[in-house]
């Protein structure tokens, strides 16, 4: 039986990803920070019929010691083999960059990028030993370009995107895989979980409040059920010769094929066109 551990698994992509792979015969080990928050995946266990092969077991990747033991129980249920990890945790803050608190900038960045680093570098020894492994990053198309209203959540995709194309060099040596898998719009609760911040002395008020507006709407008519990621990441795990990268959506797609070859202020100015942005500028 292969086995996966998962971060972020209590809601969207991580709890999607954990029913997939457990109804395909992988062994899950759903990690969440808070276990209290188990039940929506309980659920969706029981009704597919493939609880028997998932484990729950508490782990934040912002927090070392919680990594730490995280890792060690994982291990314990797998009895000392690992063959994959999906790094899923993420979280995102919206708004202009200059209204958006340190603490949250530091948020953002502490959970996409320095904890899918740290709960890797953890794992490694592990992979090391194997020769074999492979690390999944959820990451997005965010990745590919510039957003309005979001520059910490893209700032934190493209760091982490950068450093997984330079540890694959680190690890290929030792069967170890990097793989990233990158959706575009899609229905799940990130957004909608996220502060956004526009308050009321702000310059940028009006304008940010049309980007959270516009943004909405383009998920309302863009965004596709979040399953077609679930299984997107489950066949990268499962395929002989997977793709570094993996765009999932056609507008992700569209934005891995438009990265450095649309001029990036031509990009800008389609975008602000799309979402009406030029027309509350200040």
């Amino acid at each position: 039986m292969r086995t996966v551990l998962i971060t972020g698994a209590s809601g969207g992509f991580g709890l999607l990803t954990a029913v997939e792979l457990a109804k395909r015969g992988w062994r899950v080990i759903a990690t969440m920070r808070n276990l209290e928050r188990r039940g929506a995946l309980e659920a969706a266990l029981a009704k597919s019929g493939a609880a028997q092969n998932v484990d729950f077991v508490q782990l934040d990747v912002t927090d070392a010691a919680s990594i730490a033991k995280g890792v060690e129980e994982t291990l314990a249920i797998t009895g000392g083999f690992l063959d994959a990890v999906v790094n899923n945790a993420g979280v995102a803050a919206g708004g202009a960059f200059e209204d958006i608190p340190d603490v949250e900038l530091r948020r953002v960045m502490e959970t996409n990028f320095f904890g899918v680093m740290a709960l890797t570098k953890a794992l490694l020894p592990t992979f090391r030993k194997q020769r074999s492994g492979r690390i999944l990053i959820v990451s997005s198309e965010a990745a590919f370009a510039g957003m309005p209203g979001n520059s910490i959540y893209v700032a934190s995709k493209w760091a982490v995107e950068g450093w997984a194309e330079s540890l694959a060099y680190d690890v290929e040596q030792f069967g170890i895989k990097v793989l990233l898998v990158e959706p575009g719009p899609y229905v799940t609760d990130i957004w909608q979980a996220s502060p956004r911040f526009a308050p009321p002395e702000s310059v940028y008020r009006r304008w940010s409040e049309n980007v959270f507006r516009a943004g909405d709407g383009h998920v309302a008519a863009k965004g596709r059920d979040p399953q077609e990621v679930a299984v997107k990441i489950a066949n990268v795990l499962e395929a002989d010769r997977p793709s570094f990268r993996n765009p999932v959506h056609r507008l992700a797609h569209f934005s891995h094929f438009a990265r450095g070859k649309i001029p990036s202020q031509a990009l800008r100015r389609f975008v602000e066109t799309y979402l009406g942005l030029r027309r509350v500028r200040l």
